[in-house]
């Protein structure tokens, strides 16, 4: 721990705005095992529940396994938020099945849908970035088929189901309630109107 102590602080002294630090957890290192979380202000989450663990048929267990890592950090760093950077299922565009397998667009929909009943489980989770937005060439490996598919969109830049499942989301989560910009679009061109009447 004085390793990581020292390279927070360190990081600190270098930051005259003095913004918040961060760092990226990976799963090695869980909830309840992790060493750095008290010395930074915010916690980035990388996870695969569903992909990496327990994945296919063993999506039920792995939401409860998420679920509890979730609640040993609640226990753990109760008043910091948390940001997941990373979480995503390999998906080969316009493969289907029925009952849905990994790699099937059908799969990686619902892991995502999974994925985020967590996040919306906990107050502290303060945003979501998925891995990735289009799929991506890498290196051969009995891992990845002709490149890293975990995206939503194809390397042509065509959307897998996927990218509805997320744009539902963003539209549904983060809409303002009706009338809000309404109201506020009104107000501010009254605000204007009298300002120009008095004038």
């Amino acid at each position: 721990m004085p390793y990581f102590k020292e390279i927070f602080d360190y990081a600190r002294t270098l930051d005259p705005q003095h913004r918040p630090l961060t760092y990226t957890n990976l799963l090695m290192a869980a909830g309840g095992k992790d060493k750095c979380h008290q010395f930074a202000d915010v916690i980035c989450l990388n996870r695969y529940y569903g992909w990496y663990v327990q994945d296919g048929y063993q999506l039920i267990g792995a939401k409860k396994a998420f679920i509890n890592e979730m609640n040993q950090w609640m226990n753990t760093e109760p008043n910091k938020p948390f940001l997941f950077t990373e979480y995503g299922a390999d998906t080969d565009a316009g493969v289907h099945k029925l009952p849905s397998m990994q790699w099937s667009e059908e799969y990686q929909c619902e892991y995502l849908t999974m994925q985020h009943e967590v996040f919306d489980m906990f107050e502290a989770v303060v945003g979501e970035q998925v891995w990735n937005l289009c799929d991506f060439q890498t290196g051969e490996g009995i891992m990845r088929v002709d490149g890293n598919k975990k995206d939503v969109f194809t390397r042509d830049r065509q959307p897998k189901a996927a990218a509805y499942v997320l744009k539902e989301r963003w539209e549904t989560k983060y809409r303002p309630a009706p009338g809000i910009f309404q109201e506020q679009h009104t107000s501010h061109n009254t605000q204007r109107n009298i300002q120009k009447r008095t004038s």
